[in-house]
């Protein structure tokens, strides 16, 4: 395991004595870890961890297998009737289809219960071929794009240099003619694209769901355009993030007809009207993922490594440990705690229960862990609040 000068958590604030883990619903699967694009605002390979240099480029058969054989297992030990599995990487398909079709194979014959299976991919190597083979399998494909036009894609190059953005389009356009292949498109918000101009430009790609994301920052490494500052809860404090999730919010709550799924406002709409959360960006459910490497690693969610180097790691695989034993990880069980977990400040904090401290990525700062506000907080709070005006004035009108 790699060793660090700064402590993944401070355990010793927490009581995880009594914690009951929440089973693994969600494997996060890699198949390749290598990526063809150069993405200039990548956490995993232009970040702080270098550790994917270390371990294989592929999965190799072995570790598919072993990996199916632990799925299973805890699927029998929880009597789970439903699981999800995601093909990640680097670049999933960078070798083709065969290498995801593989690992979904493996582990649907391995299972006694209903898998669903996705393939998250930058969509430049997404061919005709590929997805037919992908629908054919039951695979859903999920696209990571930055908005629906090349100046929103001018990050996404390739090592060379080149834009990304024709091959990812025409998958873009590909999955929009099979509908029941799309999963829907990861967005990584930029400051420098203006809301009202990335939202309509995303639903010309027709997905059924856009999930934006906010950088990976944390209080070490600020957010592009958010000022250094202390972990705390500051007011006041710059929203730029939150001005420009709320004119997003507007443009997609003023449609005449809902007709995309946009996950953030639709958990934070839920949890404001009393449902729980399902997403680890806000609310306190219990975090139910987790990772397994090309070289059987079992890990936390990759997003960790935007924090330092070592903090997905477990020192668990898939060859000596089981998924329990990954559930009985302090770091695993330090997701599972909700509000137990959070920092003073979000406890007394009025939109705490909805915001949930905002993503555990973003609450880290050196030598104290993760248990702080979120670096976005004032952006959160911002955007919760916006939104529950503009529910109460939609049930207002309701009346």
């Amino acid at each position: 395991m790699t060793t660090h000068p700064h402590p993944p958590w401070p355990y010793a604030l927490l009581d995880i004595t009594a914690h009951r883990p929440v089973p693994f619903r969600q494997f996060v699967l890699k198949v390749h870890g290598r990526c063809n694009l150069d993405c200039t605002y990548c956490y995993l390979y232009q970040g702080p961890d270098h550790g994917w240099r270390d371990r294989p480029a592929s999965t190799p058969a072995r570790t598919v297998r072993r990996t199916a054989a632990r799925i299973a297992e805890h699927v029998r030990t929880h009597r789970l009737d439903a699981i999800r599995i995601e093909l990640h990487g680097g670049e999933p398909l960078l070798t083709g289809p065969d290498p995801v079709l593989a690992y979904v194979d493996a582990v649907r014959a391995a299972v006694d219960c209903r898998v669903t299976a996705t393939v998250q991919t930058n969509g430049t190597r997404l061919t005709d071929r590929a997805l037919d083979r992908l629908a054919g399998a039951g695979v859903r494909v999920g696209l990571s794009l930055d908005g629906g036009r090349a100046a929103h894609n001018a990050r996404r190059v390739d090592h060379a240099g080149r834009p990304a953005w024709p091959a990812a389009r025409a998958a873009a356009r590909r999955l929009a003619a099979r509908p029941e292949s799309y999963a829907g498109i990861l967005c990584t918000i930029d400051l420098a694209a203006d809301p009202l101009d990335v939202y309509p430009s995303l639903l010309e790609l027709r997905p059924p769901g856009v999930d934006f994301l906010l950088p990976h920052a944390n209080w070490d490494r600020s957010p592009p355009g958010l000022p250094s500052s202390p972990p705390g809860r500051h007011r006041p404090h710059p929203t730029p993030y939150g001005d420009w999730l709320a004119a997003l919010f507007d443009a997609w709550w003023d449609e005449e007809r809902l007709t995309t799924r946009i996950r953030l406002f639709q958990e934070i709409a839920g949890l404001l009207l009393g449902a729980p959360s399902r997403a680890e960006a806000v609310g306190l459910s219990p975090m139910a993922a987790v990772v397994v490497e090309t070289d059987g690693a079992i890990e936390q969610v990759d997003s960790l490594r935007s924090a330092y180097e070592g903090a997905s790691e477990t020192g668990l695989d898939v060859y000596e440990h089981s998924f329990d034993d990954a559930l009985r990880h302090p770091g695993v069980a330090a997701r599972q705690l909700g509000e137990r977990a959070l920092a003073e400040e979000c406890l007394a904090c009025p939109v705490g229960k909805v915001c949930g401290g905002g993503n555990y990525v973003h609450r880290y700062a050196p030598g104290t862990g993760f248990r702080h506000p979120s670096v976005y907080c004032a952006d959160l709070e911002r955007l919760v609040r916006h939104i529950a005006h503009r529910l109460q004035r939609t049930s207002g009108k309701a009346r």
